[in-house]
């Protein structure tokens, strides 16, 4: 038998995603990986080669998927431009290399980047406040821009302009204005070198299961880059209404940025929720500060012709009846710690699910275990189609074997 080209199997495999996620029957089960940084442990590198050696980067995510061959990737860890980024000092991010061991994975650094009293500077000049104190406080190379001028406040005209200049001769500002081109002749050169790490690997024939541009939910927006976990839940009982009155306007802003997208074809687009899980927030307060926001992001970017591939961060379960408001066979729904035998119940006939092969597993089970664990959630998740298996999170930490063993168990036995 002839063997197929990377077109005809990445169509193969593309099809057999696209019916399971429209709730036809593929051919068997589908299953996807999520490449984190599992690529350059898998090839003995260091995580750091994501950020200051991509082309070996690009090299390790080949040779890893090529060697896996899932039927497609939910995502892959991108680049990101580390002499530009160390030059930038941004506050809110850690990386291999820089703040962790090489061969760790980043961290995200939340803080309360807006204060609980500012809520009137971010609504009626959102400009001025990111300026002048959004990115001084989160970007070192930006702490200099406290000394930009108020240019809400006058003067306009030609003495505006003077006041520009006046304030850029300041050497802390000129020296600011300085570090930020540096930085961004790196990022140009860096954008120049590179070809896009998602068509090198669909020419393979993989497909990328999800692009990012989704939004997620407007309360998750504010929670990480404003207010912070603390800061915003405080906010739900001692100034709601302005917490709502700025989700409101992150609504406005994510709804605008997905009418420009460009219509689509079942493009699947990632998304992720981040704050509002079981743990997190009651149900009395997920209908009040999440749901509503997050609903009309999702049914957004459905009516552009997209297909929403949500991760719906921690568990799930006590709100799984609110997924049926959605659209049917329209969604794909990413389970992590949520009950996802309760979640096929609820959902069957309605949404595909994908999921959920915890990466403990996949790191300190055996191969066996991980089969038994896949086979049951071919047997009942499975059943009737719209299932799509993956690990829970991105398997940074995972053994090959336990991979394989995900990968080609469900390619075996999940068979329709």
């Amino acid at each position: 038998m002839p063997q197929k080209s990377p077109q005809e199997l990445y169509a193969e495999r593309e099809k057999r995603i696209d019916d399971a996620v429209h709730l036809r029957i593929p051919d068997r089960v589908p299953v996807e990986m999520s490449f984190g940084y599992f690529p350059a442990k898998y090839t003995g590198m260091p995580c750091s080669v994501v950020y200051y050696e991509p082309m070996k980067w690009m090299e390790a995510v080949k040779k890893t998927v090529t060697d896996f061959h899932p039927d497609g990737l939910f995502y892959i860890q991108g680049y990101s431009p580390g002499k530009a980024l160390e030059i930038l000092d941004p506050k809110t991010q850690r990386w291999p290399g820089h703040g962790v061991p090489e061969n760790h994975g980043n961290q995200a650094i939340e803080g309360e980047w807006m204060k609980a009293d500012e809520y009137d500077r971010v609504i009626h000049d959102p400009t001025d406040f990111m300026l002048r104190t959004y990115l001084p406080r989160t970007v070192g190379a930006m702490e200099a821009f406290t000394k930009w001028p108020d240019l809400s406040a006058g003067p306009g005209g030609f003495q505006g302009a003077m006041t520009i200049a006046e304030a850029l001769a300041q050497p802390e500002l000129a020296a600011a204005i300085e570090r930020l081109q540096r930085a961004g002749r790196e990022i140009i050169a860096w954008r120049k070198s590179l070809p896009p790490i998602t068509k090198e690997v669909e020419a393979l024939g993989f497909p990328v299961a999800a692009t990012p541009g989704g939004g997620g939910a407007p309360f998750d927006g504010i929670m990480n880059s404003l207010r912070g976990m603390p800061g915003t839940m405080v906010d739900m009982y001692r100034q709601p209404d302005r917490l709502l009155e700025l989700i409101d306007i992150q609504l406005r802003k994510t709804l605008a940025r997905i009418r420009a997208m460009p219509q689509g074809h079942g493009q699947r687009v990632f998304m992720a929720t981040h704050r509002g899980s079981d743990g997190f927030m009651n149900l009395k307060q997920f209908e009040k500060f999440y749901w509503p926001g997050l609903k009309q992001v999702i049914l957004a970017v459905v009516d552009k012709g997209l297909t929403p591939a949500i991760f719906f961060e921690g568990n799930y379960t006590q709100r799984l009846e609110y997924l049926l408001e959605l659209p049917k066979g329209k969604i794909l729904a990413h389970f992590d710690s949520t009950d996802i035998f309760r979640a096929k119940e609820v959902l069957k006939d309605h949404i595909c699910i994908r999921g959920n092969v915890p990466g403990s597993l996949l790191t300190t089970g055996g191969v066996q275990d991980v089969k038994d664990y896949v086979k049951k959630l071919i047997d009942v998740v499975g059943k009737g189609g719209g299932l799509i298996v993956c690990p829970r999170v991105v398997p940074d930490e995972a053994k090959p074997e336990f991979l394989h063993a995900m990968i080609d168990f469900t390619q075996e036995y999940g068979r329709y």
